[in-house]
């Protein structure tokens, strides 16, 4: 018998661009990682709904992306390939037309499993 994570991961045909955040700036502002950009597998489902983020914030999430790994927090996903980028916005994906903000992510095991997670990212507009 398939589980939730193989399910999910065989429909995550999509490919997403992710940056990795790696702290802020002196300013407040999220930096990334240097090996940002990278791709992922995904399921992207534009969506606009009320929410809290980890903080207890509300927040407008504009999409909710079914991943295959673990994502961070202030990351940024953008629904499409390296190709559609030219190099100043893989430096910086506030550059991005539609590219957003990871306000939250879930992860939640399988029933019955310790290693098998379903993962969930819930996006909102990126503040420029």
């Amino acid at each position: 018998m398939m589980g939730l994570e193989a399910f999910i991961a065989r429909r995550c045909v999509q490919t997403a661009v992710y940056w990795t955040p790696d702290g802020e700036d002196g300013y407040g502002n999220t930096v990334f990682t240097s090996d940002s950009p990278r791709e992922i597998a995904c399921r992207w489902e534009d969506s606009t709904r009320l929410m809290t983020d980890a903080q207890g914030d509300e927040i407008v999430v504009r999409a909710e992306v079914f991943v295959t790994e673990d994502l961070e927090e202030k990351g940024v996903l953008y629904l499409g390939t390296l190709d559609d980028l030219d190099s100043a916005q893989e430096d910086d994906p506030k550059q991005v037309d539609g590219a957003y903000e990871i306000r939250r992510f879930d992860k939640m095991p399988e029933l019955g499993s310790a290693t098998k997670f379903l993962r969930k990212a819930y996006l909102t507009i990126w503040q420029r």
